[in-house]
């Protein structure tokens, strides 16, 4: 059977580093990004490279066209489109991606301006960035052409691409781009909805549609602003304020209200300018006073808290009064807000000016929460409140039901409610109208739309808004993938600005969606439109044909990463509220649905699983509630799976795009997809992630997306584990030599041996242990066998690259600490990665936290000690008599240098007869190389990276200096939606 191209080659490189440059300014961002929140988005550079390779035949060798006449017949083929041979059709892929340049050349011009300081010199890329090129009708008509060539299909045939779980809709779009017959399956409503106004009715509607938005939705804004205007006074017509809260209980002593709010913090450091509130009270009267403080006295305002690590202290007495008493008053309803500051803009001016709060702004939250008591019954008569308890399934309860938010309507301050609620009844009633003028199915796209910009106002006029002191601006609700609680909160001007401004983002990316999606003038003078069918449903259940589809390419779930379902009911209860009875398709559930959700959600089974020590205590025969949890993911994964394997054609490729650093994750991964019938023929770790993303040098995050390419399992014999072992061990050490060299390192250098060595076991599956199972039958080996294999080999390569390439036996308390710091780059990452990590180093975690304390275990995560803290805990003695470790040696001297300077380094050098140690050298040469050395400001991150630097310069100059990372800004993906009028 002939192979695809992403079996064959893929140039992972190229794709990864175009990905980067996609994701490196969060303005270029690709404008499905922006019409509506989701949490996980695939670039669309990665993505139309696995659609396109994946659909494209492997160039045959000529052994292969010789010996196979099926080979012989695509090799024809394929000299006749590409005379220049092999090299010529790989550089066509590249060119039909939208890549005319060389991204790995760019970002590395990029990242070398970055570190040398100087200022920005201009485009490093010389072409615009991919997504942003729709593939032409030539390009489109050979990769159609190309494809039919492989599969055997007839020319005029599109071929079929499916996307079983299709999220926030990167797949679909970009397959959907290249003319392809394309399926957008997903279960989420929310999502659905989106890849509906995302994949599906721009093409439909074309780039006109979105006056359509504007008019309507002006109607809309300006009935809003009406309603809402004798709530939001302001002092000058132009002026656009936005307030700033903070939540309130009452003194334990005294019964006043007592603000809790981390800090007080108006601007910070943006141009120089440093605003702050300064509260001043009165404890006589009982009164307080709020007033705006810049320059030299901001600073001393804005870094009092009087809430910090759930303690809170009362601005009356002084006291500090603990958390489970905040927690109290929440339950008991008594937690209130008290309006601290306001934030004006002003139509035509930069900037921000703050004041304190006027007696005409405290007048206007009185008459609102006036207004929302009298109009509550009749809307909650109407069914236009979502008062629907928040769902006990619940991840995310590290915040809100412990302070008095137990509905969806909770989420809301009393006066942004009536905003929300009063923006969601004017929608309907423009709606209703503009149906009947537009007719019914542009009248159902208009209501599409405004319901998303609808969920964008509630996005960013919550409680759950914060205040962005040094970008001026307000963080919308999920500036994180949880419902943290906000101690202060940010609200937005209800009228006239919050509705004008979210009709205005609707309106800019249809256009701007409609700019990748549709073409007009076309040759011939026809116009192409990419257009996409959109399946609401599970995975595990598709409503196609068998053996329908050429290509299934999907980017599943990753396990426990993120909570979709619970997280998007926050919307979902808006959003059925706005399209009920016009998309019923997608507002048909009370809530999402979370037991068909293929995540690994222990609150599933939190009813089975004993109250103490929840997720702890064994249930259900011995399994925790996280282990349940794990086992119905790979269930539902695995179910899935099966219905891809079902609908794919005899020489379709599904392509799996996966990225996790836990090995679990990969072996739930790998169980489902070889228990489905796949075999995996190729793994490619495509760069995606930011690499600081998540601040490297403080918590890990794998930086790469692999790509399994999968067939249909042919069958072969099945083998036990002690005949392969060696076979995964080789392709182990083979993958990790060659992607090292590539530049791969890290965390992921590890998790990019994982596809290679899961090939393997692919080829035998099932693979046995040797060993009986409970029920008396042959035990089937667990994929993470292979992989804590892969893991060991690799740490021991990784070693050997840490020591320029020489075999040194230190010990194995140092190994795993510069293991560690390789591996995860990083200081703080999770508990059972660090103990799989030292089971390839043949030790206990528990004793590196008690018995060594080279780290800090708490809460999941595990954290390296600096030396300094492993001093302070009495385990590191700079003046002991010896040392058990070349990790205590090390840690020693750098103590002794940081506290006490380059003589008394030199003579504990001296006093322990290590000045001219080789093994020190070789100890402080590998931790120079696994520590990262990531600056801020030209500072770096890690104290350990300084006061190495700096011991190399003055004691071990002998070893090469070392280049430094410069850690870019880089803002969540949604946090660049800031509401900034």
């Amino acid at each position: 059977m002939s192979r695809s191209l992403i079996e064959q080659w893929l140039p992972a490189a190229t794709i990864g580093a175009e990905s980067m440059r996609e994701r490196g300014s969060s303005r270029a961002y690709p404008p499905i990004n922006f019409l509506h929140v989701w949490w996980a988005r695939r670039p669309l550079a990665a993505s139309r490279a696995a659609v396109v390779a994946s659909l494209l035949p492997a160039w045959p060798s000529a052994e292969d066209a010789a010996a196979d006449p099926e080979a012989a017949r695509i090799l024809v083929s394929l000299k006749a489109e590409f005379p220049g041979g092999e090299s010529d059709y790989q550089a066509w892929y590249v060119r039909s991606l939208g890549i005319f340049g060389d991204p790995v050349r760019g970002r590395q011009l990029v990242n070398e301006e970055k570190t040398s300081g100087a200022s920005n010199s201009g485009d490093k890329y010389g072409y615009p960035r991919a997504f942003s090129t729709s593939p032409n009708d030539e390009v489109i008509k050979r990769i159609h052409r190309l494809a039919a060539v492989r599969t055997g299909n007839s020319a005029a045939e599109k071929p079929v691409v499916l996307d079983p779980f299709s999220g926030g809709g990167s797949i679909p779009f970009e397959s959907a781009r290249y003319g392809l017959d394309t399926i957008a399956n997903e279960l989420n409503p929310v999502a659905s909805t989106i890849l509906q106004g995302t994949v599906s009715l721009p093409a439909e509607l074309g780039v006109e549609f979105a006056k359509v938005i504007e008019d309507w939705g002006g109607k809309w804004a300006e009935r809003v602003r009406k309603e809402l205007e004798p709530f939001f006074p302001v002092e000058h017509p132009k002026e656009r304020p936005a307030y700033i809260w903070a939540h309130t209980v009452p003194c334990p002593t005294t019964g006043r209200p007592t603000p809790l709010t981390p800090d007080f913090w108006l601007a910070r450091g943006l141009a120089g300018r440093n605003v702050a509130i300064a509260l001043e009270v009165d404890q006589s009267s009982g009164t307080y006073g709020l007033q705006i403080v810049e320059g030299v006295e901001a600073k001393k305002w804005g870094d009092r808290t009087t809430y910090k690590s759930g303690t809170g202290t009362s601005i009356w007495t002084g006291e500090t009064f603990s958390g489970e008493y905040i927690q109290a008053m929440g339950k008991e309803g008594k937690i209130g807000f008290m309006l601290l500051a306001v934030a004006a803009s002003r139509l035509g001016q930069r900037g921000r000016r703050f004041r304190a709060p006027s007696p005409a702004d405290l007048s206007g939250v009185e008459a609102a929460e006036r207004e929302l008591a009298r109009k509550l019954p009749g809307w909650e008569i109407e069914d236009l409140v979502p008062n629907e308890p928040i769902d006990g399934v619940s991840n995310y309860d590290r915040g809100h039901r412990m302070y008095g938010i137990n509905t969806w309507a909770d989420f809301f301050a009393p006066r942004q409610l009536l905003t929300n609620v009063t923006a969601l009844e004017q929608l309907r009633e423009v709606i209703a109208e503009a149906r009947l003028e537009l007719g019914e199915v542009r009248g159902n796209a208009l209501a599409l739309y405004l319901g998303l910009a609808l969920d964008r106002i509630v996005d960013y006029n919550s409680r759950q808004c914060s205040w962005h002191a040094t970008r001026m601006m307000i963080r919308n609700t999920f500036d994180k993938h949880n419902f943290a609680f906000k101690w202060s909160f940010a609200e937005n001007d209800g009228s006239p600005s919050l509705v004008a401004w979210a009709v205005e983002n609707a309106v800019v990316n249809h256009k701007n969606i409609c700019g990748l999606v549709v073409d007009e003038g076309r040759i011939g003078g026809t116009d192409r439109r990419a257009r996409a069918r959109i399946n609401r449903g599970s995975a595990t259940n598709l409503p196609l044909d068998n053996a329908s589809v050429d290509a299934v390419v999907t980017d599943p779930p990753y396990y426990d990463n993120v909570m979709y379902a619970e997280c998007s009911d926050y919307f979902y209860v808006w959003l059925k509220r706005s399209l009920r009875g016009i998309w019923p398709q997608f507002t048909d559930l009370v809530l999402t649905d979370k037991s068909s959700e293929a995540v690994a959600n222990p609150a599933l089974f939190r009813d089975v699983a004993a109250p103490a020590r929840r997720g702890r205590r064994k249930v259900d025969g011995g399994k925790t509630a996280s282990e349940l949890a794990d086992a119905r993911y790979e269930e539902l994964l695995k179910q899935s799976f099966q219905e891809a394997h079902r609908v794919l054609k005899p020489a379709g490729v599904l392509t799996v795009m996966f990225t996790h650093k836990r090995i679990d994750a990969w072996d739930t991964l790998g169980a489902a997809l070889l228990d489905a019938g796949f075999s995996i023929d190729a793994s490619w770790p495509v760069h995606t992630e930011s690499e600081h993303s998540l601040h490297q040098a403080k918590k890990n995050a794998a930086a790469s997306t692999i790509f399994l390419a999968c067939r249909k399992r042919a069958g072969g014999e099945p083998a036990y584990w002690s005949d392969i072992r060696r076979d995964v061990e080789q392709a182990a050490e083979d993958a990790a030599t060659r992607f090292a060299a590539q530049g791969m390192t890290g965390v992921d250098l590890t998790i990019a041996t994982y596809g290679p060595v899961l090939s393997v076991l692919s080829d035998r599956w099932p693979v046995y242990t040797g060993e009986l199972d409970d029920d008396g039958n042959p035990e089937v080996l667990r994929p993470d066998a292979a992989l804590d294999l892969a893991r060991e080999k690799v740490a021991s390569l990784k070693k050997r690259e840490l020591l320029g390439g020489r075999d040194i036996d230190f010990d194995r308390i140092t190994d795993w600490y510069l293991l560690a710091w390789s591996d995860f780059a990083a200081a703080e990452f999770p508990y059972d990665e660090a103990r799989k990590l030292s089971i390839a180093t043949h030790l206990e975690i528990d004793d590196l936290a008690k018995r060594y304390k080279v780290v800090k275990a708490s809460s999941g995560s595990v954290t390296l000690l600096t030396p300094a803290q492993r001093v302070t805990a009495s385990v590191l003695d700079p003046d002991a008599v010896e040392y058990g470790t070349w990790l205590d040696r090390l840690h020693a001297l750098m103590a002794v240098y940081d506290s006490d300077g380059l003589g008394a380094a030199k003579a504990w050098l001296n006093r322990y007869g290590l000045a001219d140690d080789s093994t020190l050298a070789e100890v402080v040469r590998a931790a120079l190389h696994a520590i990262p050395r990531v600056k801020d400001k030209g500072a770096f991150a890690r104290p350990e990276a300084r006061i190495l630097d700096s011991l190399r310069a003055a004691l071990f100059d002998h070893i090469e200096p070392l280049a430094d990372e410069v850690e870019p800004v880089v803002p969540h993906e949604q946090q660049t939606f800031g509401f900034d009028v």
